[in-house]
């Protein structure tokens, strides 16, 4: 089951990083927006550049120069490179994440999350085999805990992902 969902997670990190990629045409005098909480902009169109500026979610930025998959764009005095894929043609809402989802905490109180499920909830976990689930929850975060930015950021450049394209 564990090597299943690993393969999977790697499916979707791939489809992200392609999606990224295939954003609408920007063109040079067009508007973007940071769609990022913190968007760094980079002093080079390379990801290891020094970075330049950082900016946060939903600044309007004129685009420059566009090179491939990297836009040289400008918000006031700041101004530097990034990577298409972390820009937006439409200004994201500042109350949703990038998934869509409010970023407001759930109303749900702590009392009510640590209660224990009730028997009918409990009982569907086993008529549906997901008796598990904790313990695979549990293996994923530990797994997702262990990966460094490092590896993060070796693995987008061995497999020309995101920004490495």
């Amino acid at each position: 089951m564990m090597p299943r969902l690993l393969a999977r997670l790697r499916l979707a990190a791939a489809l992200l990083a392609a999606t990224a990629a295939g954003h609408a045409a920007v063109v040079a005098g067009g508007t973007v927006y940071s769609k990022r909480y913190e968007t760094t902009l980079l002093s080079d169109p390379q990801p290891l550049a020094k970075p330049a500026a950082t900016l946060a979610l939903g600044r309007k930025l004129k685009v420059e120069e566009v090179r491939g998959i990297w836009l040289r764009v400008r918000d006031g005095a700041q101004a530097g490179w990034v990577f298409s894929g972390n820009v937006s043609e439409s200004r994201p809402a500042e109350n949703k994440g990038l998934d869509g989802l409010p970023l407001a905490a759930s109303p749900t109180t702590a009392t009510a999350a640590a209660r224990p499920l009730a028997p009918a909830a409990a009982d569907y976990a086993v008529r549906r085999h997901l008796g598990d689930s904790r313990r695979d929850l549990d293996w994923l975060l530990q797994a997702c805990h262990a990966v460094t930015p490092g590896e993060v950021e070796q693995f987008l450049l061995q497999n020309k992902k995101g920004e490495y394209q």
